[in-house]
């Protein structure tokens, strides 16, 4: 009886732990899931504020009509308000990052900054769900002008200044709030997310980004030309744009010093005499 009865234990053990691993996994699958698309926001704010260019700018010039609305006001004149300041604040928080390697979230303890990240991804999710719904509402999207007007270094400094932008995001603001609701405790980046963002990201961009958000800046330089003044909005974009394409510039800058630094000052010797001084060891081969 006694060893029937520890065979049963170890069944029941083995059972338990089998639940206890499936369980687990499907919460750390459920975290990579909500990380990627929650992530994806910040990149679709930005569809967003293209889109609500392009729509103002054609009812400015007169050749649009705006349908009579709830959903459509809130897209044209409540949305922005909340998405220029957020927006912004995300991309110089990331350029800062870049910069200096520290960003003001940095020197807050735990619950605030938590606190914070929650009011952010809210207030993020409300923008892109009143944006998205709004300009399927109006029937334009940011593709309405062409983007011939932008060189490609321009392009790729901001589709690198994006990608570090929503890596920002995703690392600051959403894997906070998602650790913190499944597991409870903050847990180690995986690469399978780095991987799995990256991928979804670059879905994103080819199939929407690349064509809709270089509206930001040619609404505003269309604007200049042949109406001679920029509304705020129409300058809060084209300077988001570039500030998002200035992240991308010092992300290359950055490691072209690296780069530069492994091939070129890879030997290094510190003088232990002057402290801070380094020389190259060209002795050994």
């Amino acid at each position: 009886m006694g060893w029937s009865s520890e065979f049963y234990q170890q069944e029941e053990k083995k059972v338990i732990s089998v639940s206890d691993y499936a369980a687990n996994m499907l919460r750390e699958l459920f975290q990579c899931l909500a990380i990627i698309l929650l992530s994806l926001l910040l990149p679709l704010s930005f569809i967003v504020l293209a889109r609500l260019s392009v729509t103002r700018y054609l009812i400015a010039t007169s050749a649009y009509t705006e349908p009579d609305s709830l959903l459509v006001r809130l897209f044209l004149y409540t949305n922005p308000t909340l998405l220029n300041v957020l927006a912004p604040l995300v991309s110089i928080s990331a350029l800062t990052q870049c910069l200096t390697g520290r960003t003001l979230s940095d020197n807050m303890i735990s619950k605030p900054r938590l606190y914070t990240s929650w009011f952010f991804l809210f207030a993020f999710q409300i923008c892109a769900c009143i944006g998205i719904e709004g300009s399927i509402a109006v029937g334009i999207d940011g593709s309405s002008f062409s983007h011939e007007r932008l060189c490609l270094l321009t392009r790729v400094m901001f589709f690198l200044g994006l990608h570090e932008t929503t890596l920002f995001w995703s690392k600051k603001v959403v894997k906070p709030v998602v650790d913190d609701t499944v597991f409870g405790i903050e847990t180690e980046d995986r690469v399978v997310e780095k991987v799995a963002m990256a991928m979804s990201f670059g879905i994103l961009w080819w199939c929407k980004l690349r064509d809709e958000v270089e509206s930001l800046v040619v609404v505003a330089e269309v604007k200049r030309d042949l109406i001679g003044s920029v509304g705020l909005v129409d300058f809060v974009g084209w300077w988001l744009y570039y500030v998002t394409a200035a992240t991308g510039m010092v992300k290359v800058v950055k490691a072209l010093i690296w780069l530069n630094f492994v091939l070129f000052c890879g030997n290094i010797v510190v003088d232990s005499d002057n402290a801070g001084c380094c020389t190259r060891n060209d002795d050994k081969v």
